[in-house]
């Protein structure tokens, strides 16, 4: 019973730590992941970056979409449309 007590707050560390820092990162990366799989034709995104556009084309075999934005059309990798950006960008106003 000695060797336990002397391994339980480490085993409760990481227990506190996968409940609070490693189970939230790995939803947010579903999350994100469902998210650009959903983008369609004619949503309205912001990139990481910060440029606002609109999706024009979405080309699934290298995993990019095109923008269209005030300065043309823009060629960017999904991963770099941002969820959070975004969302709040087509919530409506109260």
């Amino acid at each position: 019973m000695g060797d336990i007590g002397q391994f339980l707050p480490m085993i409760l560390i990481f227990v506190v730590a996968y409940f609070f820092m490693i189970r939230p990162q790995m939803k947010r990366q579903k999350d994100e992941k469902k998210f650009s799989a959903e983008l369609k034709r004619g949503d309205r995104v912001i990139t990481k970056s910060g440029l606002h556009g609109k999706v024009v084309d979405i080309n699934d075999s290298d995993f990019s979409c095109i923008l269209e934005t005030m300065a043309g059309k823009l060629k960017f990798d999904r991963s770099a449309i941002s969820m959070e950006m975004s969302k709040k960008l087509s919530a409506p106003t109260k």
